[in-house]
């Protein structure tokens, strides 16, 4: 089978489909009588089968590599035999009958030699596939690891892609004994071959039967509560979990077993993951030239990964540090070769250089997510924070505004309401001119407020995996602190949902749930990481740090909200009368010029008059939400 080729299934067609019309007339009729419709017999294949091997042709049937078919040619195979049969029968009896004058024909005979022609066409090409899976199975067997049976903890669509990538990749030594799902009508059917054995709280009892070594988790949209209380039972049971990419991945196509994971602390967001009308994005971005400040950074490189899926005309990254920039060109370029990305090191605290790169590129679209973003450390560096995140901001606003920019969409954070901290209240600040800037204008800039995000540098898990690898203990700075928490592609689904909602002057924040305790969040952590609190890790409580609070609020002072067409995404409004931009504006020059030759607390003082909510001093970190 595997030395077959086209010409040869040509030569098998031509033998076997005159052989599929003749059992299509005897199984219509009795075979004793068979000799009565010798020339309908021979009129049915002299007419179909020249008309066949044409549509066959035509449907490039014989420019196929058969050892590799799959689903999309069997498609192909059934499409091709329906089309030449339908042909066919029309000219059968819309022509020949009527001109050749037989008075009888089966009319049924069209149907039933359309179901043997499939048979018999179909047969060979994926009898040769078969051969072809043999063979390679054969090849790696010297390459096998010892088959580890495997649970699959979810038979949905995921799972059933995980369990034929184990089938099709014998070399990963993983053997699918069953699935488990909650949902017990699937209990007793088959998913890819493989039986449902019931559901998460069967595992112990199905491990212990079926010698389970492992479970994988292919719930790609799971809540956390879900991932943990799985789990949980793995661990109980002795046996270890891993699960698969996310959402993102397998809508790609990405997924395959070799992208098995070990759960991660992301798996465990408390409340169901946010998504977002991924149409209405592609379709905002598709064709423009988009622009992303901060581009390196955690938040900045997965905003250009997603606004690449969108088919923009052209990708400006804009960052300030070369090698960041570099790694996420490269990685750009080589996932899509076809996307133009152009690279920019620039400071957006320098004017004169956006200038010269807003006259190059011309973006039409600005996310900006550039700042300065660590708390205490902008405690000690007031006027880098305010000359990062409002003069930049101010700044990529002129830009925009002077060469005609249609969408800027702000990334800001929850540390912005209510500030307590220099790095919220200069976030404030820059969202108050994007505000003004679309008042005036009447354009779409809008700003977009985060909670904390999961995984991004500088934030708290990579700081607590490196506590753990040092060996501990865990720094928290009081066992209260609570915190509202995105992962990183939320936060990205977020500012491209919002670019699409936004319509001028709006503050857009995710409903993300209720605030995660961080001591919860260590905790979690250290079981991840197969360690006991109290025996491998302690956890040690710091204080309270300058410009800290307790919690975190999503609301500003005055601010009004509503509901828009994505139920998770809130709109922030500011009160009666909006922003006074002249005002905001020369407050904001005085601000500015105090960088140079002010004080840190006439900034302080600078910065409490333009928000007035900003309460920073030695009551600092009591606020509440």
């Amino acid at each position: 089978m595997l030395r077959l080729r086209n010409r040869h299934f040509f030569l098998i067609d031509l033998t076997l489909l005159p052989t599929a019309a003749v059992l299509a007339f005897a199984l219509r009729l009795d075979a004793s009588g068979m000799q009565n419709w010798t020339t309908a017999i021979l009129v049915w294949i002299i007419l179909s089968v020249p008309i066949k091997l044409l549509v066959f042709y035509w449907f490039g049937l014989y420019r196929q590599f058969w050892r590799y078919a799959s689903v999309d040619e069997l498609v192909l195979v059934a499409l091709a035999t329906a089309v030449g049969e339908i042909i066919a029968a029309a000219l059968l009896f819309a022509v020949v009958i009527p001109l050749s004058g037989i008075n009888l024909f089966p009319r049924s005979i069209p149907l039933i030699d359309g179901l043997l022609t499939l048979l018999v066409v179909g047969g060979p090409r994926f009898a040769a596939r078969r051969a072809e899976q043999k063979r390679e199975r054969e090849r790696l067997r010297g390459s096998w690891q010892p088959e580890k049976p495997v649970l699959v903890m979810g038979a949905g669509s995921a799972g059933a892609l995980i369990v034929k990538e184990m089938r099709s990749n014998p070399q990963l030594g993983l053997e699918p004994v069953g699935f488990v799902d909650d949902d017990s009508a699937k209990h007793g059917v088959r998913i890819a071959g493989v039986p449902v054995l019931g559901s998460r709280s069967d595992i112990p009892a199905l491990a212990q039967k079926h010698g389970i070594a492992e479970v994988i988790i292919a719930m790609p949209t799971a809540p956390g509560s879900a991932i943990r209380e799985i789990l949980a039972i793995c661990s109980q049971t002795g046996i270890a979990a891993r699960t698969i990419p996310g959402l993102y991945d397998i809508l790609s196509g990405r997924v395959s077993v070799s992208q098995l994971r070990n759960v991660d602390i992301e798996d465990l967001l408390r409340r169901d993951p946010v998504q977002t009308d991924v149409t209405a994005v592609r379709k905002m971005l598709h064709g423009c030239r988009v622009m992303v400040t901060g581009a390196g950074g955690s938040i900045g490189s997965e905003l250009c990964r997603q606004i690449a899926r969108c088919e923009p005309n052209a990708l400006i990254l804009l960052g300030h540090g070369e090698n960041s920039i570099f790694s996420i060109t490269n990685e750009l370029r080589w996932q899509w070769p076809q996307l133009a990305v152009e690279q920019v090191i620039a400071d957006v605290r320098d004017l004169d250089r956006l200038r010269q790169v807003f006259d190059s590129f011309q973006p039409d679209t600005i996310f900006h997510a550039a700042a300065h973003k660590h708390v205490p450390l902008m405690e000690t560096n007031v006027a880098d924070a305010v000359t990062n995140n409002v003069k930049g901001t101010m700044n990529l606003l002129k830009m925009a505004e002077a060469h005609g920019a249609q969408r800027f969409v702000f990334i800001s954070t929850d540390k912005a309401v209510n500030p307590s901290s220099v790095m919220g209240a200069t976030k404030r600040v820059a969202e108050l001119l994007v505000q003004a800037s679309a008042s005036q204008h009447s354009l779409p800039y809008v700003a977009v407020r985060f909670g904390n995000v999961l995984g991004s540098s500088g934030s708290v898990v990579p700081i607590f995996r490196e506590q753990i690898a040092r060996g501990g203990p865990l720094t928290i700075t009081h066992p209260e602190v609570r915190r509202y928490f995105m992962t990183i592609p939320e936060a990205v689904q977020l500012v491209l949902q919002a670019a699409s909602l936004g319509q001028g002057g709006e503050v857009f924040v995710l409903d993300m749930g209720a605030p995660i305790r961080i001591e919860d969040l260590a905790k979690d952590l250290i079981e991840l990481s197969g360690l006991e609190l109290g025996r491998d890790l302690d956890i040690v409580y710091t204080g309270l740090r300058p410009g800290e609070k307790l919690f975190e609020e999503l609301t500003a002072t005055g601010e009004s909200y509503a509901s828009t067409r994505h139920d998770k995404i809130v709109r922030m409004r500011n009160g009666e009368g909006g922003v006074d931009s002249r005002a905001l504006w020369d407050a904001v020059q005085e601000l500015l010029q105090l960088t140079t030759r002010g004080s840190e607390s006439q900034i302080r003082d600078k910065l409490r008059k333009i928000v007035p909510e900003y309460a920073a001093g030695p009551d600092f970190g009591t606020g509440t939400s």
